[in-house]
């Protein structure tokens, strides 16, 4: 197994689906993507587009990381399939007719050490929420609308 690979030494990693209105992905999310992965805070782990088109016909495309699929399958563990194509069906046939939606599973490398520390000294995730980003516009309004705009 490579070292990027060695369990206590893995960051998080997180499974995000982006949904759109109709299934014309226009491109401007690969280089962010690209941009986070080659400053090492994340590496792409796994990616895939699904989408419904208006009759209601579900289907995907999954774009992998070679060595990192590479690398799950010789754990020969239907378990460590962490994104597969029953997930990315049930995905593609939840959508609304003539949408679609990108799904991303990325390793947070920027957290890796710290993920390890906490391993390390037996700490174990209790809770792990994101605050939606309507939320912290709010709270960022309601801060400045106090302190007069500043």
């Amino acid at each position: 197994m490579s070292p990027q690979l060695d369990p206590e030494r893995i960051g998080p990693v997180d499974i995000a689906i982006i949904g759109f209105v109709g299934d014309d992905f226009k491109g401007e999310i690969a280089p962010a993507l690209m941009d986070l992965e080659a400053a090492g805070t994340v590496r792409i782990i796994d990616l895939a587009f699904v989408r419904k088109d208006a009759d209601g016909n579900a289907e995907f495309i999954e774009v992998e990381d070679a060595e990192v699929a590479a690398a799950f399958a010789e754990l020969d563990d239907p378990e460590a399939d962490l994104l597969n194509d029953i997930d990315l069906m049930g995905i593609a046939e939840s959508l609304e007719p003539a949408t679609a939606a990108m799904v991303v599973v990325w390793e947070n490398t920027w957290a890796a050490s710290l993920a390890s520390a906490i391993r390390g000294a037996g700490g174990l995730l209790l809770s792990y929420d994101r605050v939606p980003h309507e939320a912290v516009v709010e709270a960022v309004m309601a801060i400045q609308a106090s302190s007069g705009g500043n």
